[in-house]
């Protein structure tokens, strides 16, 4: 047994998993547990028990030590990933005043009052009005300050569920600055809080009060309490380290901390990363979130349905391959994979747009999809290799942006996420993208970036490119094909980038007769 081993919790949107690595990026033993994402009281709304979070992260954590207790003598330090831009609001005591309100909400608010002064004319200078007042109506903190004020007044701190979940394993309103990923007065360029004079502060209703100090990544949050340690099983006293949000640590567990080497998360939001050492936005106000690694950048576009789109496809066109998995005792989505590869490359034309879901990029009206090229030939099975190609596409774009922004050139993606263990999906990605497509050599690269920054953290790798060579490896590339780069290449250029141009004039027509989508108060 070596003598040292570290706890990596990963609390993301359909599971929570307890996971436990040595020092040589092994996974010694895990426990996973689904989660209930989410309630939706009202159309719109993804609300959760902030009870809940701490209620299944204990669970996992005890469930892990069932099968490796004994391991918890050699156990050095914990960290936490978590799934970004969910709030919590908290009294005094750390006890929550109402549900969390979940990254997937869609509730916005209306007639939030508009950023003015010098700030105010900078934006309407640089045509960017449109974008700020998309960016408040989108924040929580505006949502809960107009429409439940007596939370908002009785609110102490103003947590991620990063924060609240630190909170409850050490007592401290502490967060690490590389989960500072929503709707905050963040300073991006600074990884700190927004300076007093910032637009941010006139944006949001909140104070630098209402903020839990930020602890730099690879720093010590605190230690876990007695309190925590009789929930959890994690022995009191164990340092909890500030690791990074849930997709920093993908990228830091797929090792890709050159600049030429991309990240792509085929998530529940799937996005496209690059590892910068200085500050670079893609597109003017998206800032370039923190990196796992202190003073670094993920340059990040998200698809905001991302791998959702399997998800619907199988809910409502699966039918057939739910029940065959169930019957054979094999996942459904095996045998969607098994249904893609029956379809040629670019699915005999048939295109789909994945904006299916409103974002900085693609507010309001606008967030549609699209599915054109239909004819008689074309199957449920096209329509699935669709959705992975689309997907690809929309991926393909962000990294020529990055490549445009940076005068960097892409010559590998490495691939994690649930979409990653599609065999279609990979090779789609080698063909789309024309550089080879790689798996990292484990499935919980979340928790494994976790473990790395633990590692670094606590001085049992001396930095992290020799915790990354030390903890990380390869797994199947998957080459691109010539030929399909080729066809994908010319769908690409000539069908899929002037596809939103031409039909975004409808939506906003779409919008108008029929009230959908709508925006919601």
């Amino acid at each position: 047994m070596p003598q040292e081993c570290l706890l990596a919790i990963d609390y993301g949107t359909q599971s929570v998993r307890a996971l436990l690595f040595n020092l040589y990026g092994e996974l010694i033993e895990s426990a996973r547990l689904p989660v209930e994402p989410y309630v939706s009281p009202q159309y719109g709304w993804a609300e959760q028990a902030p009870e809940y979070f701490w209620q299944m992260t204990s669970e996992a954590c005890q469930a892990l030590w069932t099968k490796a207790g004994a391991w918890r003598s050699t156990l050095r330090g914990v960290a936490l990933t978590t799934q970004r831009g969910t709030v919590i609001n908290v009294d005094r005591a750390g006890k929550a005043l109402r549900p969390a309100i979940v990254w997937l909400d869609q509730r916005q608010t209306q007639g939030v009052k508009p950023v003015g002064g010098l700030w105010g004319l900078l934006f309407r200078l640089i045509g960017m009005r449109k974008t700020l007042a998309y960016l408040q109506a989108e924040a929580e903190a505006n949502w809960i300050a107009k429409h439940q004020p007596e939370v908002w007044a009785r609110t102490h701190k103003y947590l991620l569920l990063s924060g609240y979940l630190t909170y409850k394993l050490t007592g401290n309103f502490v967060d690490s600055v590389g989960c500072q990923v929503g709707y905050l007065p963040f300073d991006y360029r600074r990884q700190r809080w927004a300076d007093r004079r910032s637009w941010q502060w006139q944006a949001l209703p909140l104070t630098p009060e209402m903020l839990p100090d930020l602890v730099e990544v690879g720093g010590e949050l605190g230690k876990i309490t007695a309190e925590a340690a009789e929930a959890t099983g994690i022995p009191a006293g164990t340092p909890l380290i500030a690791a990074a949000a849930d997709k920093a640590c993908e990228m830091l567990g797929c090792g890709a901390i050159l600049p030429h080497v991309g990240h792509i998360s085929y998530g529940t939001t799937a996005t496209f990363n690059t590892f910068h050492r200085r500050y670079v936005e893609a597109i003017p106000m998206i800032p370039p979130y923190p990196a796992a690694v202190p003073h670094a950048y993920a340059l990040e576009t998200q698809i905001s349905r991302g791998y959702w789109m399997v998800d619907w496809f199988k809910r409502e066109f699966g039918a057939p391959e739910l029940h065959m998995a169930a019957e054979r005792g094999v996942t459904a989505e095996s045998l969607l994979d098994a249904l893609a590869a029956q379809v040629p490359p670019g699915a005999l034309g048939l295109i789909l747009q994945p904006y299916w879901s409103p974002s900085i990029k693609v507010p309001g009206a606008e967030a549609k999809g699209a599915v054109i090229g239909f004819g008689g030939v074309h199957t449920r099975a096209h329509l699935y290799r669709a959705i992975l190609e689309g997907i690809a596409y929309a991926l393909r774009e962000a990294a020529q942006r990055a490549e445009r922004k940076t005068g960097l050139t892409l010559r590998e993606v490495r691939v994690s996420g649930g979409g990653s263990q599609s065999e279609q999906a990979m090779q789609i990605t080698a063909d789309v993208f024309g550089v080879p497509a790689v798996r990292p050599h484990l499935y919980e690269a979340s928790g494994l970036g976790a473990a790395i920054v633990a590692a670094v953290g606590l001085g049992l790798h001396s930095n992290f490119e020799t915790a990354v060579q030390a903890m990380t490896r390869l797994g199947r590339t998957y080459e691109p094909k010539a030929e399909n780069h080729s066809l994908y290449s010319a769908l690409y250029e000539r069908v899929y980038k002037r596809l939103y141009r031409g039909v975004r004039p409808l939506y906003a027509e779409i919008s108008r007769i029929t009230g959908y989508p709508k925006l919601m108060g």
